[in-house]
């Protein structure tokens, strides 16, 4: 039987199930296309199958059920109307395979009860299977769909239906586990060395697969396939370049330095340090995993976990338990638009749940536009519209669609997702491991890695400077000291004039002064560049200073710190110096066992705070002047018997000088004159002691009147604090959702609090009602399209 073949002419073109001549729109030539790959590549029969097949009994709400192909498997079914085998839902190619856009055959799928569901705009097509144990059915991607000789066919139809594409965490983590085991074997590397080897496989694995769109694997026999056409074919052209010297998998390293170039990944002088045989068993392990279409979910939380069980121990203070990181993003609650920072990063937990935190919101707000505006399309009346107007509609929901899902690409500039990934996520870790590791693992999550620095968090950076931020989320080092003679040196300074170019671009003189605070102060004391510097050298008061000063007023920060380190006698000035520049709004107290598993030794507490506001710095300004003078008034009468004896005593001084002055004259006549020089001399010992005396009375006046304010300003605090009264909410769990071991425990109490916590805050109206700006789509010409941003209000 010939091939099934495409047929169209005068801008129409031949639908064989319909045995019709429709308009030749996008959709119906993707629909007739994938009709003969149906037939010609899977044998299907066109009796078998169906076009355009509707139902009426949809929800509302839920689109209107039509599917583009039904197939059954076999003609007969089709005759009885049994349940559908396959249903094909196809969109125009411009409209990118998001499978919530392919809701009219989703639903039809589900309502028929249909094995597989398959979505196709021909230049990607994916294959699902209809999980009936779920209501809504669940859908689950796989590698392919059964051929025409496969449908009555048990045993292999179960085969299809197991063979995922998406592969899932705990798997991905077990093959990273037993890759690392490999290089230790046979590299002999240490396990921070071996993670180092993991990871540069991964992005050329990851390079590799982006090349070809996803579509071919980089696995074992297409390295050694490729290694020989390097070897006859490419490295003879290379002679006379340092290339040619390169094995093919050092060849192929380098190649993917140059394509994460942006990215800082890798030193200039990075090569593969383990053997090609390793090289080729670690390929042939990850085999079954397609990096570049794999939810980024889904390897970035296995990439994590394998982060974790690879540095636990002695890098172990890098990494902050996910529960932990998931409580105080939820508490914080980062919004679209908001800028956020960890300025001791480490792997990049804070960063990561930020930047996903962030991206559901985006996600979550595209969904329900994508959904009113369908249902707005649509109409009530849809089902009654002829078949022209009912393409029309439908050529404009995909539109709509196509410029709602921009909104989702990090790669399209302005975009939602591209501002949230190179604009609002930001880091530092001084460990040049941590730094990198911390990029790898956000590009593993999604991208947004742009932001991060090998760094010292306590020094400016690009993009890392004073009042940028709206929420810091960090775990910083305590427990150490800076040392005194920690000086800031010229290799503080950032010295890439062409960066620095781009940066003084986007920040304008704002990035100019920051600068300056490495610049100006080489050779000075770090500690010298904080307030706190002068009285504490912890690092966790240095990084309580700089979260507050990288904060935009009213700007909220989280911190994992030692437990009461605001209630530490010796750290009083500390207290004092957060309670004058931001208000505490949480402190939760968790047990010890959270970070065990990760080598600490000390009790921690998550605190909480909010930088004051412009009208609360004003509040706060107004109560400590009020409480000064109120208690001032107390001791006014006091402070005036001092300040008179001062001043009688400075008085005196004046007067006593003159005496002096007056007694020496004297005693030069007298010794001329040889008379009276023995009572002049007395007179003189006289007025000295009682120069003396008016000192110490002068100096222990003083010393008192010092006393008397030092007592003021203890009584002033208690009334600040009472006329500046807010409440800070104190919570203490018991179970973290981790044990000793670092394994799930089964009764995490934070979920509980963040929902308790959530509702006290808006109650409370604990910090503004935050304005972003968006862009939104609007109908121009007939089309949808992305319009210009506009500000929308968060809660409206």
């Amino acid at each position: 039987m010939a091939d099934l073949e495409i047929q169209e002419k005068d801008g129409k073109i031949y639908c064989p199930l319909k045995k019709a001549w429709h308009v030749s729109t996008p959709e119906e030539r993707v629909r007739q296309y994938y009709i003969t790959i149906l037939a010609n590549k899977y044998g299907y029969s066109l009796e078998q199958m169906e076009q355009e097949l509707k139902v009426n009994n949809s929800k509302r709400g839920q689109g209107k059920a039509r599917a583009d192909i039904v197939i059954w498997k076999s003609e007969q079914d089709k005759i009885d109307r049994k349940a559908a085998f396959i249903v094909v839902e196809c969109k125009a190619e411009n409209v990118k395979v998001r499978v919530e856009d392919y809701y009219q055959g989703f639903n039809y799928a589900s309502w028929a009860h249909a094995d597989f569901f398959v979505t196709t705009n021909e230049k990607e097509t994916k294959y699902f299977n209809v999980d009936p144990a779920y209501l809504p059915q669940k859908l689950e991607e796989v590698v392919a769909i059964p051929t025409a000789k496969e449908v009555n066919d048990a045993v292999r139809i179960e085969q299809i239906k197991n063979q995922t594409k998406l592969f899932t965490r705990d798997e991905f983590t077990k093959t990273l586990r037993a890759c690392h085991n490999i290089i230790r074997n046979n590299d002999k590397l240490s396990p921070e060395a071996a993670f180092d080897e993991i990871s540069k496989l991964l992005f050329m694995k990851i390079r590799f697969e982006r090349d070809n769109k996803g579509m071919k694997v980089f696995t074992k026999q297409e390295y050694i396939d490729a290694a020989q056409n390097h070897e006859k074919n490419v490295r003879p052209g290379l002679k006379g370049t340092d290339l040619y010297s390169l094995s093919y998998m050092q060849f192929l390293f380098r190649t993917t330095k140059e394509f994460f170039k942006d990215d800082k990944l890798f030193d200039d002088k990075d090569e593969i340090n383990i053997r090609e045989n390793s090289f080729i068993q670690i390929l042939e392990k990850l085999e079954a995993f397609n990096l570049s279409d794999t939810q980024d979910d889904v390897k970035g939380i296995a990439f994590e976990e394998f982060l974790g069980t690879t540095f636990r121990g002695e890098l172990g203070q890098f990494f902050t338990p996910r529960t932990v990181v998931d409580f105080m993003t939820e508490i914080l609650d980062p919004q679209e638009g908001e800028v956020i920072c960890d300025p001791t990063c480490g792997s990049g937990g804070f960063l990561i749940k930020a930047f996903e935190y962030v991206r559901e919101k985006i996600e979550s707000d595209v969904r329900f536009h994508k959904d009113a505006l369908r249902m707005e399309m649509e109409g009530d009346d849809y089902d009654s519209l002829s078949e022209d107007e009912q393409i029309k509609i439908s050529q404009a929901i995909d539109d709509m669609q196509a410029a709602l899902n921009t909104e989702l690409d990090t790669s399209v500039e302005g975009s939602r997702m591209y501002q949230l990934s190179r604009n609002c996520i930001y880091g530092t870790d001084a460990n040049p491991r941590m730094a990198r590791t911390s990029k790898m693992n956000m590009i593993m999550h999604g991208d947004g890695h742009g932001g991060v620095h090998h760094h010292d968090g306590l020094l400016n950076v690009n993009g890392i400077f004073e009042e940028r931020f709206d929420v810091i989320l960090t775990n910083p080092p305590f427990g150490q000291n800076i040392d005194r003679n920690q000086l800031v040196s010229e290799a503080d300074k950032f010295t890439n004039e062409e960066m620095k170019k781009k940066y003084q671009g986007k920040y304008g003189s704002a990035y100019d002064e920051a600068l300056r605070q490495v610049e100006d102060h080489i050779g000075e004391s770090l500690l010298s560049l904080y307030d706190l510097g002068s009285s504490s050298t912890l690092t966790e008061v240095l990084f309580m200073e700089r979260c507050l000063r990288l904060l935009k007023k009213g700007g909220r920060m989280g911190m994992v710190l030692p437990e009461g380190v605001l209630n530490n006698k010796n750290l009083q000035s500390v207290r004092e110096y957060f309670e004058g520049r931001a208000k505490i709004i949480l402190i939760c107290s968790i047990p010890q066992d959270v970070f065990i598993a990760a080598g600490a030794t000390v009790k921690p507490s998550l605190v909480f705070m909010k930088k004051f506001t412009t009208e609360e710095e004003k509040q706060y300004a107004k109560c400590k002047e009020e409480a000064i003078n109120e208690v001032t008034a107390l001791h006014q009468s006091e402070i005036d018997a001092l300040e008179n004896k001062i001043s009688k005593c400075d008085t005196l001084v004046e007067s006593l000088k003159d005496d002096l002055k007056d007694a020496r004259e004297r005693l030069k006549k007298a010794k001329k004159a040889n008379t009276n020089i023995s009572a002049i001399e007395k007179e003189i010992v006289t007025i000295q002691q009682e120069q003396r005396d008016n000192k110490e009375n002068r100096k222990k006046a003083i010393k008192e009147l010092e006393e008397l304010h030092k007592i003021i300003a203890e009584e002033v605090k208690p009334v600040i604090k009472k006329k500046f009264d807010y409440e800070i909410p104190i919570a203490k769990i018991d179970d973290a959702g981790i044990t000793t071991t670092g394994a799930a425990s089964d009764e995490n109490q934070l979920p509980t609090l963040v929902t308790e916590y959530r509702e006290y805050c808006s109650d409370k109206q604990l910090w503004d009602t935050k304005i972003v700006n968006f862009s939104y789509v609007k109908k121009v010409d007939g089309f949808y399209r992305v319009e210009a941003n506009r500000e929308v209000n968060l809660n409206g």
